[in-house]
């Protein structure tokens, strides 16, 4: 178990290696990235196995807790460490001819297995702060100087919820003593009042940069629009997930109380009503998926906010029908995007291209059968059985944003199924690998349409045991330390 530190390091020795390799040969400097991330999926599936129903902890350097490296190994940092390496995979840049490119989607990569497995909050800093730099320098590589425009207003913002962040995390080790998680979820009772509560806020809104959270999300249309259509999908699929899952391990394990859930419910809801009413007004096919991301990252705020193992199973099933249905709309969106008159006659052009698109927006609104209509189903009923006026409130927001969304969905699909007018061409003719995985997306969700039950069933699985913080305290610190808190 312990070889899944080179989910880390492979990457890391990656893009050091590759300008190297790239003045000997282009082609292997290419593939180098794509072996990398094979041999990670490899390591993933054996750990999988390996972990079964429990947990695993990693200890570098031969230091203890609460004082040394720790990586936590159970099936819910397995599950996005799988995702990064096949959503990178989906997104690599083939066509670029750059080896810098190709170095920092491995610093991408490295940063997001460190942020998935880490287990104190001092790494999972490092590597988030890792990941942005990554991510500045990716959007900031694309060849239009917009682009550049929009990944140093990205830097700024960025760095603003990157000092927040960390100044939350300087009052925790001032209450505590200590960063790592375990140790912390020890002793909450140093963490619940007002100063321990201000600290999550920043954290969660410090890390809420990139994760699209309201009010610190300005910068989302701007970059998705201005980027490659594949790089957009791994943001918005992706990235903006693993900043939640850095919320989500002080949740559970430290902050599972009414004051930070009633925090997550509001921003939750202002960003589901911010992104859904924008997106109402967009004419363009980017801002419209990238203010919708907004706001289907608002209900993923809001699950959380039900907290324990319910909380987290939502949340899990939430990110995992947004990647595949909003990665696949940018994805698809390389085929064809700009104004929304340019797609009137889509669907006399290219069937196929409107019937995976119409699988997409189908299961975003949440229309039976398919998984977004349960999804969103079990979110209203366990809100409902919380009571409460904001959680009542929060299934009218819910119920709001989805006329909304409905509303401006139906427009565009009534545009793509009109008559094409005679010189009217709105796709992108050449051939295009993400259409490929776009269509792979859409056979992903009508498949999991037929094994919603088992699906289900196994995520709560994985929540039951990831939200439960024994499990995580008894995992990581040595049993001679429970011994004398005992």
């Amino acid at each position: 178990m312990n070889s899944l530190v080179l989910l880390m390091v492979l990457p890391l020795f990656a893009a050091f290696i590759i300008p190297v390799v790239a003045k000997f040969s282009s082609k292997l400097a290419l593939f180098t990235g794509p072996v990398v991330l094979c041999i990670n999926l490899l390591l993933i599936m054996s750990a999988w196995v390996k972990v079964g129903s429990g947990a695993h902890a990693i200890f570098l350097g031969g230091f203890l807790p609460p004082v040394g490296i720790v990586f936590y190994i159970d099936h819910f940092s397995l599950l996005f460490s799988g995702l990064i390496a096949s959503m990178v995979l989906i997104v690599w840049p083939w066509d670029a001819k750059e080896s810098r490119l190709y170095s920092l989607y491995m610093l991408l990569s490295a940063a997001s297995f460190g942020l998935a497995l880490s287990a104190d909050l001092f790494n999972l800093y490092v590597f988030y702060e890792l990941l942005a730099v990554a991510t500045y320098g990716i959007i900031a590589k694309q060849k239009n100087s917009s682009a550049t425009a929009a990944s140093l207003r990205y830097l700024f913002i960025s760095s603003a919820g990157s000092v927040m962040l960390l100044l939350g995390i300087a009052i925790i080790y001032t209450l505590t003593g200590t960063l790592n998680i375990a140790h912390l979820a020890t002793m909450t009772e140093n963490l619940h009042g007002f100063a321990g509560l201000s600290a999550f806020a920043l954290i969660a809104i410090g890390a809420g940069v990139k994760a699209e959270m309201f009010p610190v999300n300005s910068w989302v249309a701007e970059v998705y629009g201005t980027i490659p259509r594949q790089l957009s999908a791994l943001l918005a699929g992706l990235i903006s997930k693993l900043a939640v899952v850095l919320i989500i391990k002080m949740l559970l394990m430290v902050f599972q109380v009414q004051a930070a859930f009633d925090l997550l419910l509001v921003v939750g809801m202002l960003g589901v009503i911010s992104g859904e009413m924008v997106a109402w007004r967009a004419k363009d096919m980017i801002r419209m998926l990238s203010f919708s991301s907004i706001a289907h990252l608002g209900v993923l705020f809001i699950a959380l906010s039900i907290g324990g193992s319910k909380g987290l199973w939502l949340a899990i099933a939430i990110m995992l029908h947004h990647l595949l249905v909003k990665g696949g709309l940018f994805l698809m969106a390389d085929r064809f995007s700009g104004h929304f008159d340019k797609l009137k006659g889509l669907a006399h052009h290219s069937p196929m291209s409107a019937a995976v698109f119409l699988v997409f927006i189908l299961s975003l609104l949440g229309v039976p059968p398919l998984p977004g209509f349960w999804i969103k189903m079990a979110l209203v009923m366990n809100l409902a059985e919380l009571g409460g006026g904001l959680y009542y409130l929060a299934i009218g927001v819910i119920l709001l944003a989805t006329i909304i969304e409905t509303a401006y969905m139906f427009n565009l699909v009534q545009t793509m199924y009109l008559k094409a007018d005679a010189d009217s061409t709105p796709l992108n003719k050449r051939y295009s690998a993400s259409y490929t995985f776009a269509k792979l997306f859409a056979l992903l969700l009508l498949v999991s349409m037929v094994f919603v039950s088992p699906i289900s069933k196994r995520l709560k699985d994985i929540a039951n045991h990831s939200a439960n913080p024994q499990i995580y305290i008894h995992t990581v610190l040595p049993a001679r330390y429970l011994g004398e808190k005992s």
